[in-house]
């Protein structure tokens, strides 16, 4: 008896459909599967065999086949341990339903649970492109499947109530999501800008940043408030859009770090990884490829804190990424493509010791020492942060006054309204990729940054007394872009650009 049951692998941030074939013959009792499975869905017999018997069904005595295919399409996980349970059932005439418009996943426990699998959001989106009605998946991710609008969610706790279910006896309610994308917890942001005493200079530099999605560098010495300026990055970070959510939502769902406050990221990603963070955590990889960080920040921020710390080789990869906004892993098998458009924020001291430089405390770091630390970032990485800004010791007076300075708030209202400026700009452009002025290509850059007479005899000058690339006069421009659409003006003047230009490194020491 043959029995053909529908579910789906993950191959990179999308889903493929795959065909469970279950066959029953006469033979000694064994289980095969086939189809490139790996180790965890060559041990769904094992599970397979306890959660029916578990569930008050038999498991039969005979020679199984389960066929997962195409065969040539890599199966991983324990996705399949329900479908497979299901194809076993229906093959050996326990289970009597049309499953022909169902797509069904899920993990099995030995006592028949259906447990949650990653993954599920772009499982649902491929359901609904490929014209499945149903969709059954565990209980916990069924909010998150029922994102993808087109396909009924029904909720499984466990296999004995699937069956049940599909047999007819006791009928499961499809899943409705309730929840409201624009309702927002502005108080879950650990720390507020008017609690960060002076750095007025540097607060204005990360709010370009942010308006612009710009990459910036913070220099500066040990307790100078480098983190903290960083950490507090996402409460003037402007709010998702439900595209972006859904974008983000998608790659968290591959990787299995949703979190249970609901099924849509409703906050852009703040990701700040250790510098012993290994080559394939950073930019993503392994045998079966998963997102890094590089990813998981996508639409958000990517914070590297004491940026010399991380190896050469993991700091020289994200060359890539922050030119393409795309990180492509290739494997014998093929070339996977995860997005990757971040804004990248680092710190560091300028010297070992942390104090070149500082007014207060004298360096014990030779010369020599201070341009060979510093000289592990390369010209090349360096050249692709747009905003560079010195972080220094806040005087007595600032710190112990009761004054605070302007509340997160404020200043995210004005980044939202420069979000605003830009995607009124570039929505008759036609490339979704580009939404902010770090997006900006060559293309764009002529079209919308055009600058006049002045601008352009300033700009002649720059280029000249400081050595800019293509790159970095490209990367100015559309500094000075931002910086114009924070001040509401529509054309760059020469002070946006007297300003973008100021944020240009001035050298290594």
């Amino acid at each position: 008896m043959l029995a053909k049951i529908q579910s789906c692998a993950v191959v990179g941030l999308d889903a493929e459909p795959v065909q469970v074939e279950v066959d029953i013959s006469n033979g000694l009792e064994k289980l095969t599967v086939v189809g490139l499975p790996d180790a965890a869905v060559r041990e769904s017999g094992e599970r397979v065999r306890s959660a029916i018997g578990n569930s008050g069904f038999f498991f039969p005595q005979a020679r199984l086949t389960v066929n997962l295919a195409p065969a040539d399409l890599r199966k991983e996980g324990p996705a399949y341990d329900l479908p497979i349970a299901l194809g076993v059932m229906a093959a050996s005439r326990q289970l009597l339903a049309d499953l022909e418009d169902a797509l069904i996943v899920g993990e099995l426990g030995l006592d028949g649970e259906v447990r949650h699998v990653d993954g599920v959001l772009p499982m649902a989106a491929m359901a609904e492109a490929q014209g499945y009605k149903r969709l059954f998946v565990p209980g916990g991710d069924a909010a998150e499947a029922a994102l993808i609008e087109g396909v009924t969610v029904f909720p499984i706790n466990s296999l004995a109530e699937l069956v049940f279910h599909l047999s007819g006896r006791k009928p499961i309610a499809p899943h409705v999501n309730d929840f409201a994308f624009d309702e927002e917890d502005a108080g879950r942001f650990l720390i507020d800008f008017r609690d960060i005493k002076g750095q007025e200079h540097v607060k204005r530099a990360l709010e370009i940043a942010c308006a612009g999605s710009h990459n910036l560098l913070m220099k500066g010495p040990p307790g100078a408030g480098k983190t903290l300026l960083a950490r507090a990055l996402p409460s003037i970070l402007p709010r998702l859009t439900i595209q972006e959510a859904l974008e983000i939502t998608r790659i968290y769902s591959v990787a299995g770090e949703l979190s249970n406050e609901g099924p849509l990221v409703r906050n852009r990603p703040f990701r700040a990884p250790h510098h012993t963070i290994s080559h394939a955590g950073l930019v993503g990889g392994g045998r079966w490829p998963r997102p890094g960080e590089v990813s998981m920040a996508h639409r958000g921020v990517l914070f590297l804190d004491e940026l010399p710390e991380f190896g050469s080789k993991n700091l020289e990869t994200l060359r890539q990424p922050l030119e393409d906004k795309v990180v492509t892993i290739s494997r014998a098998a093929g070339s996977l493509t995860f997005p990757a458009n971040f804004m990248f924020v680092s710190a560091m001291n300028p010297c070992p010791c942390g104090y070149f430089g500082d007014d207060r405390k004298e360096c014990t770091c030779g010369l020599g020492n201070v341009q060979r630390y510093q000289s592990r970032i390369s010209g090349p990485l360096m050249d692709r942060i747009d905003i560079h800004a010195d972080v220094v010791r806040v005087p007595f007076e600032k710190l112990a006054s009761l004054d605070g300075g302007e509340t997160s708030a404020l200043i995210r209202a004005r980044v939202e309204a420069a979000r605003k400026v830009q995607a009124a700009r570039f929505a008759a452009v036609g490339k979704p990729y580009v939404l902010v002025n770090g997006d900006m290509g060559p293309a764009e850059v002529q079209k919308f940054c055009d600058i006049d007479e002045a601008g352009k005899n300033l700009m002649r000058m720059a280029v000249r007394q400081m050595d800019l690339s293509a790159r970095s006069y490209h990367r100015v421009l559309k500094l000075a872009r931002t910086i114009s659409d924070l001040a509401g003006e529509a054309q760059i003047a020469v002070q946006h650009l007297a300003e973008a230009l100021q944020y240009r490194p001035r050298g290594l020491v």
